[in-house]
């Protein structure tokens, strides 16, 4: 019989952008038994319709909720959330925690009152982040630009490929190139992906910027629903499972085993 402390936390992404989502969960629970999950046969969702994402995403977690029976469920991925987290709480008997842009937090910070978000297409065009805005940033100027590049940008980095910064200087130019935007202060990683680039971020913007993201307010999140449950006494080996596991897959192996996953399957 399974001992009941050995029911993994699973964390989802279509890629290597929730490690930035998990990190500060194990900084919390450091002998939480973890499976990560990277959608790599979907990657990457920003460029995805609604619908595809809509319909893919409780159904693979379907799968892997019977498959890995986790005692909760993190979407670490901003468009994922912001699409389909209420489909995937609907449908699974399980804890789904999401991932939304840190537009609050954003706003609490910002003294110049203008406001960078920085995602992937998918999420910066979600009602989601209208919401978020009107709720919480209503007295700022609020600016989002969308960024494929920087998602792989960020896989690349973890994969151990170097990047100039022009390639960063480009994304943020997105940002600081619309009307009002050199006066931004504060950028919201609304993608997972991104706070593992923030230092390159913050190089190629050649200016004092605030970066904010959600991991860890997620991660106390994690911690708070998780509290008073039995743990293993020691941290284990965790596991990441891709959907489609090749070579790209294979040449992450040593960032995530930096992140306590050292074993790789795919599913």
């Amino acid at each position: 019989m399974t001992d009941p402390r050995d029911r993994p936390l699973l964390f989802f992404d279509s890629g290597v952008g929730g490690l930035s989502v998990l990190a500060p969960a194990r900084a919390l629970i450091p002998t939480a038994p973890i499976v990560y999950v990277a959608d790599s046969a979907g990657y990457p969702y920003g460029t995805r319709s609604e619908a595809e994402i809509a319909a893919r995403v409780p159904a693979l977690l379907g799968r892997l909720a019977e498959r890995y029976d986790p005692r909760l469920i993190v979407i670490a991925c901003n468009t994922a959330s912001t699409i389909a987290l209420a489909a995937v709480r609907a449908a699974l008997d399980v804890g789904v925690v999401g991932t939304v842009p840190a537009i609050k937090p954003a706003a609490e910070a910002s003294v110049s009152r203008v406001i960078g978000v920085l995602g992937t297409d998918a999420t910066v065009r979600q009602p989601y982040v209208d919401d978020l805005a009107a709720r919480f940033a209503a007295d700022c100027t609020v600016l989002r630009h969308g960024s494929a590049a920087l998602v792989e940008l960020a896989e690349a980095k973890l994969r151990g490929e170097a990047a100039d910064l022009a390639a960063y200087r480009v994304v943020l130019a997105g940002l600081f190139g619309q009307p009002g935007g050199e006066r931004i202060d504060t950028i919201v990683n609304a993608c997972t992906h991104f706070p593992l680039v923030v230092d390159e971020l913050t190089a190629a913007a050649g200016q004092r910027l605030r970066f904010v993201d959600g991991g860890p307010g997620i991660g106390r999140r994690v911690a708070h629903l998780t509290a008073g449950q039995d743990w293993p006494d020691v941290a284990g080996e965790g596991v990441a499972v891709f959907t489609r596991l090749d070579a790209r897959a294979e040449a992450l192996a040593p960032a995530l085993r930096g992140y306590g996953l050292g074993r790789i399957e795919g599913l």
